[in-house]
């Protein structure tokens, strides 16, 4: 990234601005804008998330923030109740209050004196839920979003649930915001009211697994603030983007096929960064397009940021199977419209082993092929959402094939793209009441390696929707459907395009209460193939721009690990992540901060009682004879009948335990 630092304007900073909302707490913001806004006011953008302005996220904040407002818009940062120096607590996300709190301070940004009363909302992640969120309640003031990392479907498409199967990231994710949500104000911001700010926090937190695990099925929780249930209800220019090895880049896709605003797509290759960050690369000159994206609606500046495709994505070449890449190769193609005109479903037949032609009648009738995976099965699949550090991608299907049902195209005699969501159907039988399947699309080397390129998963009882599942009858038969997660990607002549359907994909999703064995008797492959010519002109990306980051010193290298061990004596299996950011100093304002945190999940053997994940952080801060820690701990384990959590929170002022908290739960498994 090119750093930046003669810009338009001239920026001054406010670093700790207090903004109340209605319920009479007040929310930590820092602000940055044209030093000449008071005389001359411009559009206010915000960004709203909670994971710490002053310290955690001050070194992206200030490569993107000062950029902006050196653009002529004053950024206002924000942190959530119960987080960074903001008052109040964090219990859960995405809650009504914290949306009323959103459109709290869009009123208050739009009633500065240095804000001409036209807002903007920004993210990634939590950021860009935020933003789409509000978007959907039309506060007056907001006239556009730009919004990267998101989901518009809380149940089906974030990292609690995927296909009605649990995920291991709901653990995961869970864990992460059991550390963030009990982390103490700045005593340097918040003066003495630092201790008793950060004991209202520890006294009301507790593991948001809990909750999330309450409900197994898509109900009002889910519902509330899934911009899906309709999308007509956002009214304000959409700018959508995420990266295909993120787990959020169906959402572009389904935004600009649904929505009736005029919206832009991108997706490139990316892992769950923004697109000037992005990774694996190339990553692009994203802020320069947030700046045209934002003259034009917030400015009235006619730029043309509406010509152009529709949809812009990186259409990946071929690679050998790696768990990280610096660089994807592949090329950016336009498409005028989504649902595309340029792509058609190529309907492919099952048959023996193989996906037949398309109109080619499989090989003697009904397949009848039967398969029970082994718990192994999904040890190299990666991370749900990958963030390309631990190393996170899925590594070469081969061992994974091993325990599936495989299904191969011939070598191709020529190139294949494909771009969307391919769809697998199948018509299948269960011996027992609950079962799940992965489908996965892989591109095989004429040497045999394999690079999965997308994948899906279904819980057989989610058949006829999420919030009406139904046990299976074993030996009946049943239609089922699996859409898979949208790509872009290039098949090369001579490689094979490749099916394995598995009944297990642990850790990436909790298995089934029992072993299950599921006969395929017939099914299909539909690929959304992307018809070949010449793509439409395009003068491509500038260079990634940013502004000058903070300077921050390093003080202890940080680790990151990603095990698979398998013991031979009593068979346990376990993946072991280490993400440690080491220790930090803010030079600035002298604030040292230390992150880490681990995740294992293991099983026995192929006992599916024998699951467990479990995630450990701590977190310190500390500023001459100041510090203070907190040490977090979440398992999770399973019988056929329950889900089971224990969960443990301690927290240091200096060498002293100012709380020491413990939780036990046990959920009912409902069909998962």
């Amino acid at each position: 990234m090119r750093a930046v630092s003669a810009l338009p304007h001239e920026i001054i900073q406010e670093e700790h601005v207090r903004i109340p909302v209605s319920d009479g707490i007040c929310l930590s913001a820092r602000i940055w804008r044209p030093a000449s806004s008071d005389q001359e006011p411009v559009p206010g953008l915000c960004e709203y998330i909670p994971y710490r302005k002053r310290d955690l996220t001050a070194w992206r904040d200030s490569i993107h923030h000062p950029y902006l407002a050196g653009h002529g818009y004053a950024c206002v940062r924000v942190d959530l109740r119960g987080t960074g120096d903001s008052e109040g607590v964090l219990v859960d996300e995405y809650v009504e209050r914290e949306q009323l709190d959103a459109e709290d301070v869009l009123a208050w940004i739009a009633a500065q004196p240095w804000c001409d009363g036209r807002t903007g909302m920004m993210g990634i992640s939590w950021g860009g839920f935020a933003a789409l969120q509000v978007a959907a309640r039309k506060p007056p003031s907001l006239r556009a979003i730009a919004i990267s990392s998101f989901t518009d479907d809380r149940y089906s498409d974030d990292f609690h649930y995927m296909g009605g199967c649990l995920l291991s990231d709901n653990l995961g994710e869970a864990g992460t915001m059991f550390a963030y949500a009990t982390l103490p104000p700045d005593p340097a911001v918040v003066g003495e009211r630092w201790r008793e700010m950060w004991l209202e926090r520890l006294d009301a937190a507790g593991p948001w697994v809990d909750e999330w695990l309450r409900h197994q099925h898509r109900d009002d929780y889910w519902r509330h603030a899934s911009v899906c249930e309709n999308y007509q209800d956002v009214c304000c220019p959409v700018l959508a983007s995420s990266g295909w090895a993120d787990g959020y880049s169906n959402a572009v896709m389904r935004l600009l096929a649904h929505l009736d605003v005029p919206r832009k797509g991108l997706i490139g290759p990316w892992s769950h960064k923004y697109p000037h960050l992005g990774e694996p690369g190339p990553a692009i000159g994203y802020l320069q397009e947030l700046v045209r994206w934002w003259d034009h609606w917030l400015k009235d500046v006619d730029n043309g940021v509406l010509d152009g495709p529709m949809l812009l994505t990186w259409m990946q070449e071929s690679v050998p199977p790696s768990t990280s890449y610096e660089q994807r190769p592949g090329r950016w193609v336009g498409e005028p419209d989504w649902p595309s005109p340029n792509v058609e479903p190529s309907v492919r037949p099952l048959a023996w082993h193989r996906i037949a032609e398309p109109g080619e009648r499989g090989e003697g009738g009904e397949l009848g092929l039967t398969v029970s995976s082994p718990l192994s099965v999904g040890q190299f699949a990666g991370k749900w959402a990958s963030y390309n550090a631990p190393p996170d991608l899925p590594y070469d299907q081969r061992e994974e094939d091993g325990g599936s049902l495989v299904f191969d195209t011939d070598a191709l005699g020529e190139r294949c793209e494909i771009l969307g969501a391919p769809v697998v159907r199948l018509e299948v039988s269960a011996d027992r009441p609950v079962a799940m399947i992965a489908a996965r699309i892989s591109d095989v080397a004429p040497d045999g390696a394999a690079t999965r390129v997308t994948y899906g998963l279904l819980n057989l009882t989610h058949r006829a929707g999420h919030d009406r599942p139904e046990p299976l009858e074993p030996g009946r038969r049943y239609a089922v459907e699996l859409v898979l997660n949208g790509v872009a990607q290039a098949f090369p002549p001579g490689h094979r395009i490749r099916l394995s359907l598995s009944t297990s994909y642990w850790p990436l999703a909790w298995p089934p209460p029992d072993a299950t064995q599921v006969t395929v008797h017939a099914g299909e492959l539909a690929l959304p193939v992307r018809k070949p010519g010449e793509d439409p002109a395009f003068a491509g990306f500038g260079e990634p721009e940013g502004a000058p980051p903070l300077p921050v010193t390093r003080l202890r290298p940080g680790e990151e690990r990603w095990n698979v061990s398998r013991d031979l004596v009593d068979y346990e299996s376990a993946l072991e992540i280490v993400k440690d950011s080491g220790t930090q100093r803010i030079d600035d304002i002298d604030l040292e901060f230390s992150r880490r945190a681990t995740e294992r999940y293991a099983s026995v053997a192929d006992d599916f009682s024998s699951p467990s994940g479990e995630t450990v952080w701590t977190m310190e801060f500390a500023r001459g004879d100041w510090s203070a820690r907190t040490e977090t701990r979440t398992l999770l384990s399973c019988t056929p009948r329950e889900f089971v959590v224990h969960a443990r929170l301690d927290a240091f002022e200096g060498p002293y335990r100012v709380c020491s908290r413990n939780w036990h739960y046990a959920i009912a498994r409902d069909l998962v």
